[in-house]
């Protein structure tokens, strides 16, 4: 257990290096940058529901550039079909063979835009390989990069000609965020700056992905005392026995819920979860894996979420 107390101030040194410069990008984000390196870390996916132009793909870009990873932005379709995003078998006729050929989805960090716009065949696909790490085409098994990171949005005031995710696939996603507009002070600046893809490549990255795949390593032995699991449980627990809820958490959910609070603990740099590090993260992770019994959007999910921690006594 001692390497996480001794890689310390290392790591501290290298995860702020990547949240500052993903900040300096994102302006006054500082949450949801947090949140999307937590997740990085603890292999998770992300989906973010949003307006246009609030900036997603600057973040999906900005950290994949920072970790030196590759990146590739997927603009979601009615029309589009699985081999558009996994890739396909091209025969050859000089070899007679067929010779595979890779989507876009064959990069560390993949921006899924707008995924409710395209029909659930295309979308399972997706969530598949999200999965499974890989894709199988023509009984052939492809092993996605590592690490590789999902990072979805979908539009919410614009359902028309949308397939909303179904719950099973929302599952997939360890965390559901919004952007939200920037604060007026940001959105003030941003509004005389365009993002500057270019020179965010050129400004290069402030660590090395090796590094990121030993985080990742690194996050499974940071140990949960047992009655803070106990505490995890009975807020897992809570929402299947809530009269407001009609589905409650899935056991996925606690495994997810359980491994970004390792992750965020790990980012704060100790090597064991406390209840806070369940509490924080606890409405990204559960909000969109239950089903109100009146529910309009995820944001009611998430309040519900919040009234269980709230009386949920905390382990001291």
């Amino acid at each position: 257990m001692h390497h996480v107390k001794a890689t310390n101030e290392v790591l501290s040194n290298s995860l702020k290096a990547l949240e500052d410069r993903v900040n300096s990008v994102i302006k006054g984000k500082a949450k949801v940058t947090r949140l999307a390196i937590c997740t990085l870390l603890a292999r998770g996916h992300l989906l973010i529901e949003d307006v246009p132009g609030v900036g997603k793909t600057t973040l999906a870009f900005t950290l994949a550039k920072a970790i030196n990873c590759s990146f590739q932005r997927i603009q979601f379709t009615s029309d589009m079909l699985p081999s558009d995003i996994i890739g396909v078998s091209i025969y050859n006729p000089e070899s007679r063979e067929f010779e595979f050929k890779q989507g876009p989805l064959f990069a560390n960090i993949v921006l899924a835009d707008e995924i409710n716009r395209t029909t659930p065949k295309t979308q399972s696909a997706l969530l598949e390989a999200m999965n499974e790490r890989r894709v199988s085409v023509e009984r052939k098994t492809y092993t996605l990069p590592e690490p590789f990171m999902v990072i979805a949005t979908q539009n919410p005031l614009e359902y028309h000609g949308t397939f909303p995710l179904p719950e099973s696939q929302l599952d997939r996603f360890m965390l559901h965020l919004k952007l939200g507009y920037p604060a007026l002070e940001y959105e003030k600046e941003v509004l005389f700056e365009r993002a500057d893809f270019e020179a965010i490549e050129k400004a290069g990255p402030v660590i090395e992905t090796s590094e990121i795949l030993k985080m990742q390593k690194e996050i499974d032995n940071v140990r949960i005392e047992q009655s803070v699991l106990d505490y995890l449980m009975t807020i897992i627990t809570e929402t299947r026995n809530n009269e407001k809820i009609r589905l409650g958490a899935s056991t996925r959910g606690a495994q997810f819920l359980l491994k970004i609070a390792q992750a965020s603990a790990y980012y704060e740099g100790r090597d064991y979860i406390t209840p806070e590090d369940i509490k924080e993260t606890a409405p990204y992770v559960l909000g969109h894996r239950i089903i109100l019994r009146r529910q309009t959007s995820i944001s009611d999910a998430v309040k519900v979420i919040e009234e269980i921690l709230e009386k949920t006594p905390v382990p001291v």
